[in-house]
């Protein structure tokens, strides 16, 4: 009897898995493919034992020690530091758990892929690959899905069946969209900032996943974003969204609003303006994500998503040690 008991228990839990999974469908089976095909790639480049590129947070002070170059200039205690002629900094009792939201814009335009893959996918790439990476260390994840306005808000927990929860919520998105008519307007990504702010009352890693084709005004958002949390830009593009190449007479249609355009590609001069406006677009951008003060990842439709993770994780390890060794400079003056 003792071992009749627990085989039934362990089947049952077999049996409730198996439903879950049968339940996810596309996503389980998307997952599956994430873990062995791009997550086993990633593991020890990203992190080590533990320590990760993202900081947990804490509030227990446990001590004071010298400045030193690698320390966050925030938690200098400037009280110490005048007493003692020497610049302090205050320790904490690290959590070693954090909390990453994904604030996820679904809108129609995401749908556009000129290759095998749609900008939507490499979207549920990386949203899996990074939520799998967080939460089998038990760090939380959760997220907010903006489609014509924010449509969903799965609140932040840990383990594989919540990573299986988001990316069928990211699923369901899509295939609601198909049955839906064309937006009105453009996306409001200031209304996906501005829910954010709101909706995210701790100190959180925030990742913004867009292709940032928006009503402007969304930089003040995201910049008053930025003041509370860690915030990550993942902008996805295309391409043929840059450069157009002679396909000669074809119709452009507009994915938010469904307008269509017949364009000659043949026409060497509409190339070149073409290519000029995207040139134009794609500068302010990158201006305007510096200036709030974001990392930016960008994730093309053609890109290997390991060797585009692995670039933005080089990228940040080389700026935290060049603002460490500027701050050990101005603080040593």
């Amino acid at each position: 009897m003792k071992s009749w008991w627990p085989s039934r228990r362990a089947a049952a839990n077999d049996a409730k898995l198996a439903a879950v999974e049968a339940a996810a469908g596309g996503a389980e089976r998307a997952l599956r493919r994430l873990e062995w095909t791009v997550i086993r790639r990633l593991d020890g480049l990203l992190q080590g034992d533990y320590r990760t590129l993202m900081r947990g947070t804490g509030l227990d002070l446990a001590d004071l020690r010298e400045y030193q170059h690698h320390d966050d200039v925030r938690h200098i205690d400037w009280n110490v530091t005048a007493r003692l002629q020497t610049p302090h900094v205050r320790v904490f009792t690290e959590d070693r758990e954090m909390a990453a939201w994904f604030v996820l814009d679904l809108s129609r335009s995401v749908d556009f892929g000129s290759g095998v893959k749609a900008k939507r996918e490499i979207s549920a790439g990386f949203v899996g690959v990074i939520a799998r990476l967080l939460t089998r260390h038990g760090n939380r994840v959760g997220a907010l899905v903006y489609g014509n306005d924010v449509e969903a808000v799965i609140p932040p927990r840990s383990g594989r069946r919540h990573v299986l929860h988001l990316l069928d919520a990211m699923e369901r998105r899509s295939d609601k969209k198909e049955r839906q008519p064309a937006q009105k307007g453009m996306t409001r990504l200031a209304d996906l900032l501005k829910s954010a702010a709101v909706l995210m009352p701790r100190r959180s890693t925030v990742f913004v996943v867009s292709d940032f084709l928006s009503e402007p005004g969304w930089d003040r958002p995201l910049a008053q974003l930025v003041q509370r949390h860690e915030v990550v830009a993942v902008r996805l593009f295309d391409p043929l969204e840059l450069e157009i190449p002679d396909l000669g007479l074809v119709p452009l249609t507009d994915a938010e609003t469904g307008e269509q355009l017949w364009v000659d590609t043949h026409d060497g001069g509409f190339r070149k303006r073409f290519a000029r406006l995207a040139a134009e677009r794609e500068t302010t951008l990158r201006e305007t994500l510096a200036k709030a003060g974001v990392d930016t990842l960008e994730l093309s439709t053609q890109d290997d998503l390991v060797q585009a993770i692995v670039r933005f994780a080089d990228m940040r390890k080389r700026r935290v040690r060049a603002t460490g060794a500027s701050l050990s400079k101005a603080v040593a003056a």
